[in-house]
């Protein structure tokens, strides 16, 4: 029997990958205070802000009376390779949307996956005709998501306007930990690619259609994780940039 040993092939346990990589590796901070004075955990903070203002999430408005302001955390996490090794240093801007209140700060807030036969079904089709198939996955994939209610949240911990202290964010898009999140990113990827062309499956409504004269195309929605096949190359390659 030949083993992975002996035919040169090593390969790192991801168990013990944070043993060997603890010296180099921010320990994941326990409170926003002791992660801004580390300058990992506070560039992953100021990615994800700036991100949030590159999208115009909200916009700064003088609080109204009587309004409810939801308020929110940073959450930090080590984003791992599948090795084991450290990819990214990880902080998110969360807002408790445990106190929304129906009806008024959010109205429907379910959001449908793709069914698993789905999936296999084109999964078959992809196998038995050989065509190419392509994973896609969305960057903040729920920031993209545009609001339809009135909704006020706090400025982010540490990035409050120094000009506009007392402001609330009226957002504009979606963040994460609001209830009506989900909903509202797959309603804006729904106007987004039946715009290009796609069709919505009256069978699965996670399930988008292609054609164009004899070739055909297949998306397949997982919240923001998507599988993208074709009849040819060129076809797959040109819906291949089809996020909002």
């Amino acid at each position: 029997m030949v083993t992975r040993a002996r035919a040169g092939i090593h390969k790192p346990n991801p168990k013990y990958a944070l043993t060997t990589a603890a010296a180099t590796i921010s320990f994941v901070p326990c409170s926003v205070h002791s992660a801004l004075k580390d300058s990992n955990w506070y560039a992953a903070m100021q990615r994800e802000f700036d991100a949030m203002q590159a999208n115009r999430t909200w916009t700064l408005v003088p609080r109204p009376p009587g309004t409810r302001v939801i308020t929110g955390k940073w959450v930090f996490k080590h984003k791992m390779n599948p090795d084991g090794t450290l990819e990214r240093y990880k902080a998110r801007w969360v807002v408790r949307g445990f106190n929304q209140r129906p009806g008024i700060d959010f109205g429907e807030a379910f959001s449908p996956v793709v069914k698993p036969a789905t999936i296999r079904t084109v999964l078959t089709l992809v196998a038995t005709n050989n065509w190419p198939a392509h994973q896609l996955d969305v960057s903040n994939a729920f920031l993209h998501g545009n609001l339809q209610e009135l909704v006020f949240s706090q400025q982010p911990t540490s990035f409050v306007d120094p000009q506009r202290p007392d402001d609330v964010c009226l957002l504009s898009r979606s963040l994460y930990g609001l209830r009506q999140e989900p909903r509202a990113w797959f309603e804006r990827f729904i106007g987004h690619v039946t715009s290009l062309g796609f069709v919505q499956s009256k069978a699965d409504s996670s399930l988008f259609v292609y054609n164009c004269d004899s070739a055909t195309a297949y998306l397949l929605l997982y919240v923001d994780d998507m599988i993208l096949s074709a009849s040819t190359p060129s076809l797959l390659w040109s819906g291949c940039c089809i996020a909002p």
